[in-house]
């Protein structure tokens, strides 16, 4: 595998880079990330990569755009430093809630990254729960959409979870939430609700039955948390019991994650996609994904379908 590859980290992932390294048996490669005083970034690769497969981890987390723009300038220097491919390892999309115009003269920004990444010079991409899975057909290149339902479904089964319900938070997550039930023999509920501004909504109504129940809430994402707070105080006034949350993507913006310590939730599941700090706040259970990262460089290398890295052959 060392004279195959050579994995990159970009400053949003170093430790999550570290992990899928050890799991491949393989040393991270040596890299410089700065700053000029003006704030333009630099980059220089402190070993070749000529006629390497060069896979660069960078989630695009906060602050997007800083991370967005390094990654953009790693693409270049791997580029013009003649690398065989380059393999973007994105864990978390940035851009990715703004796939279509929900109003007149609006960006679709999920393709505007796909369309700079790709010009940029990647030959492939490597992302975990897109907010929307048609973003995979923004891109003209091969994307490899992973998923942590497999993760979070193995790991609630470990719990003795009193009379668990899957909670659709939206229409948007009732797929991801159907299958979960369906991994923890488990009924689902959905809640219906309208969103007055961004990271705002009201709950309207609850399709099923959670009264007595331990929901367990199902994200892509958890960004400020008050959509979460909001959905939870609604299944509390309809009789359930404290919820478990649980998402891939723990963005916590604006104080998010201590909003989520609250009452009527038990824990919050996410998993490093977005690297969290430590120590974690005893609420807070993180789930790894450097294994199923490091699985999946390894088939795109030597062949192997990615499918199989998942219960659900159908993702």
């Amino acid at each position: 595998m060392e004279g195959k590859l050579t994995i990159f980290a970009g400053s949003s992932s170093p430790r999550l880079t570290q992990q899928i390294c050890e799991r491949l048996g393989v040393e991270p490669g040596k890299i410089t990330l700065s700053r000029f005083k003006s704030g333009e970034i630099y980059v220089h690769y402190e070993q070749s990569v000529r006629n390497r497969d060069v896979f660069l981890v960078q989630s695009l987390s906060h602050p997007v755009n800083e991370m967005f723009v390094e990654l953009l300038v790693m693409i270049d220097a791997a580029k013009r430093a003649s690398a065989r491919t380059i393999n973007i390892i994105m864990p978390y999309y940035g851009y990715a809630r703004q796939e279509r115009k929900s109003a007149p003269r609006e960006p679709i920004s999920a393709k505007m990254v796909a369309d700079v990444l790709t010009t940029a010079g990647a030959n492939r991409v490597v992302t975990i729960d897109l907010h929307a899975p048609a973003i995979q057909g923004f891109f003209n290149i091969p994307v490899d959409h992973l998923t942590a339902l497999d993760l979070m479904t193995e790991y609630l089964r470990s719990k003795e979870i009193y009379k668990p319900v899957i909670v659709s938070p939206d229409a948007g997550r009732a797929s991801m939430a159907e299958k979960l039930a369906s991994g923890l023999d488990a009924p689902f509920a959905m809640m219906i609700k309208k969103r007055p501004a961004h990271n705002q909504s009201v709950i309207t109504h609850v399709i099923g039955d959670v009264a007595d129940h331990t929901p367990i809430i199902i994200e892509d994402l958890i960004d400020t948390g008050s959509t979460i707070v909001n959905s939870v105080e609604g299944l509390k006034e309809r009789g359930a019991r404290e919820a478990i949350v649980c998402a891939t993507h723990g963005l916590f913006s604006d104080n998010g994650l201590q909003r989520l310590r609250h009452p009527s939730i038990s824990q919050v599941v996410i998993t490093d996609s977005i690297a969290q700090p430590e120590p974690h706040e005893p609420y807070v259970h993180v789930l790894s994904v450097a294994p199923m990262l490091a699985r999946a460089t390894q088939y795109i290398l030597d062949g192997g379908s990615i499918a199989t890295l998942f219960k659900d052959q159908g993702i």
